[in-house]
């Protein structure tokens, strides 16, 4: 019987018994998910990709925790939920964690702490992160099983609020904060990450923007030489260097176009303006939405002129008209507007799964590299919730839940793990109300047997 003085808090009685509660189970997990998590992570081989990329100065023969071990354990644990390398503190001597990277959980030497885990962080030099951040790109392309035979990408940024002297910070008006606006880059078809890139809290200039991109697109090409890509983008990044290289290198895109007094007092832009606003008001509609279509040249565009889809929308309000510049010649301006440009809307979706529900905005280190690290580490977090949900069965509402639901639901599973001389036992809660999908899982992440 338990010593109640060795107890720590109490709970009100229940049928006249009392009830006390401590901190003192043992072998337990409260994260039992994380061994699905570490089967994604094998079958993806995140860990061993970004180390591949980092010089590893130390003596070899010393070394206690190999640098893939580590960065797997910190992924692993922002997948889980705990985004700060704080909590690996505790979490090095979790029996589910410590079982995830293929330890026995009643070794005596338990995870890397989180001072290994804040200098490996600030480790890799500038040259490292760029491959890291290839690595990234390829692991992207290596998850079809054979090229796609077309693919979009969608390009924006999110404001990263900073609170202190951070490389990189900068004021920026709009928000009204020092921040950083790193870009996310999505396959927001499938919601595969390709690349996230911290910078500076300025919208990017048209050369900037056509820098990242150019590599980008060149190491997507090593990959797939055949594969059509578009690019799309909302008006930041419907700049003239951007454009002219995606033509100059058969990259079609989607972006949108502020609109201007020219585009306003555009022949055909008026004249479809008017007969909405017309018939809206004839019909009696409350609204009226109609689509046009104009060949248009900026000043700065020189005497290149471009395909503008305009969107127009009638209201008692009065008119509102949307524009959008590509390089698509087929298709209806309403098929370009509706179905191919409005779909960048699941990109803001995807960049909240990434922000918010893996808080990859916790770029609190002084260095912009450090910085950069981590958004590299959640961005592989990133892939192990993404490929942990395509196992979930076909079927099953969370094959289209968000990574917070999923959490709770399949990785905050508490386990008792017992180890004995031959085997190790996971004991999962019987009143599991998702055990069937979690075996689902289990099965279909198993490695093929060699």
């Amino acid at each position: 019987m338990a010593d109640d003085s060795l107890l720590g808090f109490s709970f009100p009685a229940i049928c006249r018994k009392k009830m006390t509660a401590a901190f003192d189970g043992g072998r337990l997990t409260s994260d039992g998910g994380v061994l699905l998590l570490a089967q994604a992570e094998r079958q993806l081989g995140i860990a061993e990709r970004l180390a591949a990329c980092i010089c590893d100065p130390r003596d070899q023969s010393r070394v206690v925790h190999d640098l893939d071990d580590i960065l797997r354990a910190r992924m692993l644990a922002i997948a889980c939920g705990y985004e700060d390398a704080d909590d690996l503190d505790s979490l090095r001597h979790d029996p589910g964690f410590k079982l995830a990277l293929g330890k026995l959980p009643g070794g005596v030497i338990g995870l890397a702490s989180q001072p290994t885990m804040s200098r490996w962080e600030n480790a890799p030099t500038t040259r490292e992160l760029v491959r890291l951040t290839g690595a990234l790109v390829d692991l992207y392309c290596a998850s079809y099983p054979v090229p796609p035979v077309a693919v979009t990408l969608d390009i924006d940024e999110t404001v990263d609020v900073v609170h202190g002297g951070q490389q990189l910070s900068f004021w920026n008006g709009h928000y009204g904060e020092r921040c950083f606006l790193p870009i996310h880059v999505y396959d927001t078809a499938t919601g595969r990450p390709v690349a996230m890139l911290l910078r500076t809290g300025k919208s990017p200039s048209g050369v900037e923007t056509a820098g990242h991109v150019r590599r980008l697109i060149r190491r997507i090409r090593r990959h797939w030489p055949n594969t059509r890509i578009t690019l799309r983008g909302d008006g930041h990044y419907g700049r003239p260097e951007i454009m002219a290289w995606c033509e100059a290198n058969g990259i079609d895109y989607v972006f949108g176009l502020p609109g201007n007094k020219a585009l306003h007092a555009d022949p055909v832009i008026v004249n479809r303006g008017d007969a909405c606003a017309t018939d809206r008001a004839l019909q009696g509609l409350g609204v009226l939405r109609r689509y046009a279509e104009t060949c248009y040249a900026a000043k700065s565009w020189g005497p290149t002129k471009r395909r503008v889809v305009a969107r127009i929308e009638a209201s008692t309000m009065g008119l509102d008209i949307r524009f959008v510049v590509t390089s698509i010649e087929l298709g209806s301006a309403e098929h370009i507007y509706d179905t191919l440009y409005c779909a960048r809307g699941q990109a803001e979706n995807l960049i909240k799964l990434h922000k918010t529900q893996l808080k990859s905005d916790r770029t609190s280190c002084r260095s912009a590299n450090a910085n950069q690290m981590r958004l590299i580490l959640h961005t592989a977090a990133y892939w192990l919730m993404w490929k942990l949900r395509q196992a979930v069965p076909a079927t099953a509402a969370l094959r289209n839940a968000e990574f917070a639901t999923i959490r709770i639901r399949l990785i905050k599973v508490a386990a008792r793990v017992v180890e004995t001389a031959s085997r190790i036992r996971i004991a999962f809660a019987s009143a599991c109300p998702d055990a069937d999908i979690f075996q689902h899982i289990a099965r279909a992440l198993k490695p093929a047997p060699t």
